[in-house]
């Protein structure tokens, strides 16, 4: 064995093992930092460009699920509007039934007449009412809603607008009462009513038809969005319990990596003991 102190190969040799350990110990306290072990595209190229592509799919879902949600919230506010209305055609019912009795005085009808009036107004103020981000359903000349569905833009769907105001072709009514005046006329006014109501009936129906399929959509996407996380998880995210184990077992190498490195720098004083 050659004993020199130009070139020391032991220590060469531990500087490397401490090197190589130094880096490893770095890589793991980053995967347990970051709970990721593909963190950059120089972890694992092909893996992080799957994880970005699939994170941009989720992105997307978020943004479709939202407008998902704020249709669902304005077709939900006309129906509460809907279902307000056809309550207060129920008691514009009963008033024409009571204008059909021929005993009534005449300030008596006109009684009925002016009640009939105050609830075709507050038809009106339901349907102004049902006004949510700017957007009405039930409002005289109101455009469809449709929504975005899927991330691509491919799939809508589309909830009908539905013209509750009053006279127009759902709410068929007298605004005025003014066909309460006479018998015949209240009796008219009972079958208008009468359409009205089942008319009504049939727009709510499709307006909650609408409300539905925009929230199932959603849960749909919600599950889609569960599924895309977790796959992120199982490309990019570090095993913590694993990675804890390994950092310990670096760190006692490390120190062992130093002593080694110290005792392989004290060999060359060996050669002292010759010249003794």
């Amino acid at each position: 064995m050659v004993n020199n102190v130009n070139t020391n190969p032991g220590a060469l040799v531990a500087l490397q093992n401490l090197t190589r350990i130094t880096d490893n110990l770095q890589d793991v306290q980053r995967r347990v930092s970051t709970g990721l072990q593909v963190s950059s595209a120089k972890d694992n190229p092909a893996l992080f460009a799957l994880a970005q592509q699939q994170r941009a799919e989720l992105g997307s879902i978020e943004s479709v699920q939202q407008a998902l949600r704020i249709g669902v919230s304005t077709t939900d506010v006309a129906l509460a509007a809907g279902e307000a209305i056809s309550d207060v055609l129920v008691e514009m019912r009963a008033l024409a039934a009571q204008a059909t009795d021929s005993s009534l005085s005449a300030a008596n009808r006109t009684l009925i007449q002016n009640q009939y009036a105050d609830l075709a107004d507050q038809v009106t103020r339901l349907v102004d009412s049902a006004t949510l981000g700017g957007r009405n359903l039930i409002e005289n000349g109101a455009a469809d809603l449709t929504v975005i569905a899927s991330t691509d833009g491919s799939s809508t769907i589309t909830v009908a607008a539905q013209d509750l105001s009053i006279g127009g072709g759902i709410v068929n009514v007298s605004a005025t009462g003014a066909d309460l005046a006479t018998v015949l006329g209240s009796q008219t006014e009972i079958t208008d009513i009468d359409n009205a109501i089942t008319a009504l009936s049939t727009a709510l129906g499709e307006l909650g038809s609408g409300s539905k399929a925009l929230g199932l959509q959603d849960r749909l996407l919600t599950r889609v969005s569960d599924a895309l996380e977790v796959s992120i998880g199982n490309l990019v995210d570090a095993d913590l319990a694993r990675e804890s184990s390994r950092l310990q077992a670096l760190q006692v190498q490390q120190q062992l990596a130093i002593q080694t490195l110290s005792i392989a720098n004290a060999a060359p004083n060996a050669i002292l003991a010759l010249f003794a």
